[in-house]
């Protein structure tokens, strides 16, 4: 009788990891073709536009609207808080309630395989929200003025 239970729990787990294997892997090969998957790499050359759609959509939603579930990703349509630029981009730079920083050192985003921006690319999405999603700023921030901020220090070697 043992025999048959382990031959039929080792069926099961068999089973459920060749289903399992079959869901995840076409999904992973989709990704690839997917005009909203990007590498990291191919941040370097995407506009603000692109950027929230490949990066800040997966917790804010496509049109801006928020969401709550797991966590509580806030709505940036119609932010009033938005009126700073500085609070957006300081949001970016280091993050914010759960919210990740993307602009940690790259020896430090490479390690933690978390993705960096640029100075240039938190200007550009930045201007992105503060422009779309009935957000009405048109005072454009620059690279230059996001490289004035604080930006997230290196953790020092040990």
């Amino acid at each position: 009788m043992s025999c048959f239970f382990f031959t039929r729990y080792r069926f099961r787990r068999t089973s459920f990891s060749a289903l399992m294997a079959a869901m995840v892997l076409p999904t992973s090969l989709a990704l690839a073709d997917d005009s909203a998957f990007t590498s990291k790499a191919g941040l370097e050359t995407q506009s603000g536009a692109e950027i929230y759609s490949h990066i800040c959509q997966g917790c804010h939603m496509p049109q801006a609207q928020g969401a709550v579930g797991a966590g509580h990703y806030p709505a940036l349509a119609g932010d009033p808080k938005l009126v700073s630029w500085e609070y957006a981009a300081l949001t970016v730079l280091r993050g914010r309630n759960g919210m990740p920083s993307f602009a940690l050192p790259t020896d430090e985003a490479e390690e933690t395989r978390a993705v960096h921006l640029t100075d240039a690319q938190i200007a550009d999405v930045v201007n992105y929200v503060r422009q779309h999603f009935g957000n009405h700023f048109k005072q454009n921030v620059t690279a230059r003025q996001v490289a004035g901020l604080p930006h997230p220090a290196a953790e020092p070697a040990q």
